[in-house]
């Protein structure tokens, strides 16, 4: 799908994954314009990249950069278990895999490439960048999710525990809480939008 916003170009679609997931992928270009430089955003746990960054990709397209964005396995609009991860591994491999494909483009050579991560896209960033420094030029995180801090953690057991079930029930809601989506965004026509 492409739609042209005035002076920016969103695109969206998918790819497949080294794994034959569907993963979902976007990106806002501006128009009539050379970007400046490539920001690629890593989106928070359970979130999205088309709607829960569109504000923030959108303000930044019209600043004159492009923007691309992957919605990891098991999130958003891409195929895998919702909010499930079993191996964060996977997820910095897609978005190396799909990030250097974009930069590889013949239009895009010998532009500055940034990472911009929010809460357990902070992590994701840090960790792109940890695997591959040479390639980024900096990074900007919001509120990075890197550690729980150690009041926070159940106890040992319990997670050795919750550990093991989730090998064999992942789809089990221990825990009953509610959605996300609802803690995330306040204002009711966003969550429509999720």
């Amino acid at each position: 799908m492409e739609k042209d916003t005035g002076n920016i170009r969103y695109d969206e679609e998918f790819i497949l994954n080294s794994r034959g997931l569907k993963l979902f992928t976007c990106r806002w270009i501006p128009v009539n314009q050379e970007p400046v430089a490539l920001i690629f955003i890593c989106h928070g746990y359970a979130m999205e990249c088309s709607i829960s960054m569109n504000s923030t990709a959108h303000r930044l397209a019209k600043e004159g950069f492009a923007i691309y964005g992957i919605d990891y396995e098991g999130h958003g609009k891409s195929a895998g278990l919702q909010g499930y991860v079993d191996n964060m591994d996977n997820i910095i491999d897609d978005c190396t895999s799909h990030f250097t494909s974009i930069c590889e483009k013949e239009e895009n050579r010998g532009k500055m490439r940034y990472l911009l991560g929010e809460s357990m896209g902070g992590a994701v960033a840090l960790l792109l960048h940890r695997k591959k420094p040479e390639f980024w030029d900096g990074a900007v995180l919001v509120a990075p999710m890197c550690k729980i801090a150690e009041d926070l953690k159940p106890h040992p057991v319990v997670i050795n525990v919750l550990s093991k079930l989730s090998n064999y029930i992942p789809t089990w809601r221990i825990i009953p809480s509610k959605d996300i989506i609802d803690l995330a965004f306040k204002v009711p026509e966003v969550r429509q939008e999720e």
